[in-house]
């Protein structure tokens, strides 16, 4: 059976990645050797590298004063390096949900942090509004897609002050300017490759105004200066995003991406929107097009159990909602072909049909 996955990270990757990936690890490059055992150092990975930074460039459209890494750790090790690099006095959050809660935690360690907004009063299914943007600030952070509570925020803020975003589950999703932006970092695994790799994309002239020491391994800088390989990169993971990224151009970019998203996401949501069965989590103008959570209505909540076996049995696989949240969530990420939605859609009719 077709299994169609909605799962929320590790996440569907584009059968061309999963081909070519597969490919490397068998032979890569024709040196007989699996991109597993061969040298970081190599000139065949070093064009793995250089054309996945180039690429990252071309379909963000970053200018040139920007530099991408590729880094471990994932978007929690970035918590504290944002604010290890970044924080000399005070820095600006708006809370939005669980991982934009840690990033505060952390930050905490190293400066004043005020959080000019949240949404926790109702367990975070709205992004907060009508909040100002200080101008004392060393920088305003904030997380653009909540993939436990499904909202998003799909817009640019225009402020003087340094912006910091953390886009781990709808980059490569949405256009935007990434001149509003002076850092953004995205773990891979939702959206470009395997988990293990952190894509960092840093605006050279934040850099070197704090007053601390940092350590060589956290310092931005470092990774900058090395291309990535101040140590051993995670290979694999780096030559999946590749993949992944010649897969975006070849689709037409983050452009077509997006429109690929909108129409899932809508035809999803609408689905919702009808059924008679089932609701939708949060404020219908913050809605997220890759995470969709949403709940079996009141009347019909003991029916959960049942839905989750129907579907299951349908090839539908990861739908169950974070464990902090119960309820369903359908993760639409770009690898996701539109026909895996239908296929949710047709069986919340059925569903309903019986019931």
């Amino acid at each position: 059976m077709k299994k169609h996955n909605f799962y929320a990270g590790p996440s569907i990757l584009s059968p061309y990645t999963i081909q070519k990936t597969a490919e490397a690890i068998q032979d890569f490059s024709d040196m007989g050797l699996s991109i597993l055992e061969i040298s970081h150092r190599s000139k065949q990975f070093q064009a793995v590298m250089d054309e996945a930074v180039a690429l990252t460039k071309e379909l963000l459209h970053l200018p040139e004063n920007y530099h991408v890494l590729f880094l471990g750790g994932g978007a929690s090790l970035q918590f504290c390096m944002v604010p290890f690099n970044l924080l000399n006095k005070k820095a600006a959050y708006i809370n939005t949900g669980t991982w934009a809660t840690n990033a505060i935690k952390e930050a905490k360690l190293f400066g004043d942090v005020e959080v000019l907004a949240s949404s926790e009063d109702t367990k975070f299914n709205y992004i907060p509004k009508n909040f100002t943007i200080p101008n004392d600030v060393d920088y305003f952070h904030f997380t653009s897609n909540n993939t436990i509570y499904g909202t998003e925020i799909r817009h640019d803020f225009d402020t003087e002050v340094p912006v910091v975003c953390d886009m781990s589950s709808d980059i490569f999703s949405r256009e935007f300017d990434p001149t509003k932006y002076s850092l953004i970092y995205a773990g891979a695994q939702k959206n470009l490759a395997p988990s293990g790799v952190t894509i960092v994309i840093v605006k050279e002239d934040i850099l070197g105004k704090v007053n601390r020491e940092i350590p060589t391994m956290l310092d931005y800088r470092t990774h900058i200066k090395k291309g990535s390989m101040f140590n051993t990169p995670p290979v694999l993971p780096i030559y999946s995003a590749l993949m992944t990224l010649r897969y975006y151009k070849e689709m037409g970019g983050v452009k077509a991406m997006e429109k690929l998203d909108m129409e899932k996401a809508t035809l999803l949501y609408d689905e919702i929107d009808r059924n008679k069965l089932f609701t939708g989590t949060v404020a219908e103008e913050d809605r997220s097009i890759m995470n969709v959570c949403f709940v079996m209505k009141p009347d019909y909540a003991e029916l959960e159990k049942d839905f989750m076996e129907f579907a299951t049995s349908k090839g539908i696989v990861g739908i169950k909602g974070h464990r902090s949240v119960g309820g369903f969530r359908a993760s639409l990420y770009n690898a996701l072909p539109l026909d895996s939605v239908k296929v949710l859609v047709d069986a919340m009719k059925e569903f309903e049909a019986k019931h």
